[in-house]
């Protein structure tokens, strides 16, 4: 398995994570999806826990607050942060909204959550003890992450004011899409783009894909443990793809690298 040990560059997608409404259900889901297992919830962070590759942090689940409605359950992008205040200063300067001021969580590391001036939400983390994804390239990682919005200029010139990004344009047939490189970064790190121009009031969000061995077993799998399948699998230039849901009808992405 690939290891990764120490902190990301600045502005890679580092973490995601996702508040379950019946945590025990999506563990669950995600177990027989993606062969996850789980690190002990922690009470002092509301049972927030770690999913596991051979023991690796691959991501988080968090139980949604008995106090809070309303709590959208989406993936989560958090995007790695050298410097948690000025990145909330460079986030505001570029036209970005601040919704939950940077905290200190434990040993950690810091967690702030912004929106981008396109609407959608991304978090900032800066490592302490956790890095973020330290279990990656194996099926049941992250394998992608990206934004995917109708205002794909606004956006471009919003993350490089913030985080630096460095793009190379590879759309296709009309739909405009780059990837990205972050300062230090060793490979493209993330992608952005338009969406469907046919999609009226699409939103703009940041998205997650999980590498899996095969798609087309990991979409029967999704439909066996309770999910969804919102589009079947297609190949396209990098592997092969569906997009799916879970538990609480949240949209990720599977993907077979070619």
């Amino acid at each position: 398995m690939t290891q990764r040990n120490e902190a990301w560059p600045a502005g890679t997608p580092c973490w995601a994570d996702l508040t379950a409404s019946d945590l025990g259900r999506t563990q669950e889901f995600y177990r027989r999806v993606l062969g996850w297992e789980y690190g002990s919830p922690d009470p002092e962070h509301g049972g927030y826990c770690n999913a596991l590759v051979d023991g690796r942090p691959a991501a988080g689940l968090s139980p949604a607050a008995p106090d809070l409605t309303g709590v959208p359950h989406v993936w989560q992008v958090h995007l790695a942060s050298d410097r948690s205040d000025l990145c909330a200063e460079r986030v505001l300067a570029a036209g970005g909204t601040q919704l939950v001021e940077p905290v200190e969580v434990g040993r950690l590391g810091w967690m702030g959550i912004f929106q981008d001036p396109t609407g959608a939400t991304f978090g900032t983390w800066k490592a302490g003890e956790h890095i973020g994804f330290t279990a990656v390239d194996v099926p049941g990682t992250v394998a992608w992450c990206d934004l995917m919005t109708p205002d794909h200029h606004t956006a471009r010139d919003f993350y490089a004011q913030v985080f630096g990004y460095h793009y190379e344009d590879i759309g296709e047939e009309g739909v405009p899409y780059a990837t990205f490189t972050v300062p230090r970064g060793e490979r493209p790190a993330g992608g952005i783009g338009g969406t469907d121009p046919a999609a009226e009031n699409a939103p703009a969000v940041w998205s997650v894909c999980f590498q899996v061995e095969d798609v087309d077993a990991a979409v029967q799998r999704v439909r066996d443990a309770g999910g969804a399948v919102m589009e079947d699998p297609l190949d396209f230039q990098y592997g092969r793809l569906a997009v799916v849901a879970g538990p609480d009808r949240e949209s990720f992405s599977i993907m077979a690298p070619a």
